[in-house]
């Protein structure tokens, strides 16, 4: 079954494994070579054109399960909650690593058209840059608050009227530690003036750890689950006040649950 048709997703522990996944003293000398090799391919279809959503939805599922070979366990759950609304709805969720902005396409894609707000600088990057532009992403700078803002409130009323839904990553940038007050109201404002829901994303991804020479090819830890949450959908009404402060303690509660295993 695809993981989009899914409640509830687990990697299956009795999963077939390549021989090599298994041979391997460490995952990482057999995973990033085939992440790379990934990238790699699908940056050269975007350059000519040819990669398109259903491209990009195998290359996240790839990713995914080539994360599973190397030995991660994934759990995503609440994706009952996407397929509750009909039309756009704006993603909230925290940001640890590049490895949300891998899969979700995979998750969210399936069942509703989005794409991400990310930094300008993505789309000019050598190989990741090409796949970006293919997206059509909301670009901001993050150096002028008030710009950035304005970008959003523009560019994603547009993508949300015509039907595309977006995942916004409140965080100024990614960390495992969540810290509510670097938490803006981004998304919310974007819902409350486009009119769209919200559903609140917690996520723990920090089996894909921040490299110390190149920050996005960190060490891979297989010892930590990665998790995806998907919390019910919700109207903004006021200033949205409420609903950020719900947001907040939907994830806490959730990274509070999962730092338990």
């Amino acid at each position: 079954m695809p993981i989009a048709d899914q409640d509830t997703y687990r990697t299956d522990p009795d999963r077939r494994r390549t021989t090599l996944s298994k041979r391997l003293f460490s995952p990482k000398l057999m995973f990033y070579p085939r992440i790379f090799h990934i990238i790699w391919t699908n940056s050269r279809k975007a350059v000519r054109g040819d990669y398109d959503t259903a491209e990009w939805v195998k290359s996240s599922v790839d990713i995914l399960r080539t994360l599973e070979n190397a030995g991660v366990n994934i759990e995503i759950t609440g994706m009952e909650n996407i397929r509750k609304v009909d039309g756009p709805v704006v993603f909230i969720g925290n940001h640890m690593s590049l490895l949300e902005t891998f899969l979700l396409p995979g998750i969210v894609q399936p069942v509703k058209p989005v794409t991400f707000i990310v930094k300008k600088s993505l789309l000019n990057t050598p190989v990741f840059g090409p796949i970006m532009r293919s997206r059509e992403p909301v670009a901001v700078g993050r150096k002028n608050p008030r710009e950035d803002m304005k970008t959003v409130l523009e560019e994603g009323g547009k993508r949300l009227a015509a039907g595309e839904s977006i995942i916004v990553f409140p965080q100024s940038t990614r960390s495992t530690v969540f810290d509510p007050a670097k938490f803006n109201t981004l998304g919310i404002k974007l819902a409350l003036r486009s009119g769209a829901p919200v559903i609140p994303l917690a996520l723990k991804t920090d089996a894909w750890r921040t490299g110390r020479f190149i920050k996005d090819f960190g060490p891979l830890d297989t010892d930590k689950k990665v998790h995806f949450a998907f919390g019910g959908p919700m109207s903004i009404t006021d200033r949205g006040a409420d609903e950020h402060r719900w947001i907040i303690r939907f994830i806490q509660e959730k990274l509070r649950e999962w730092s338990n295993e």
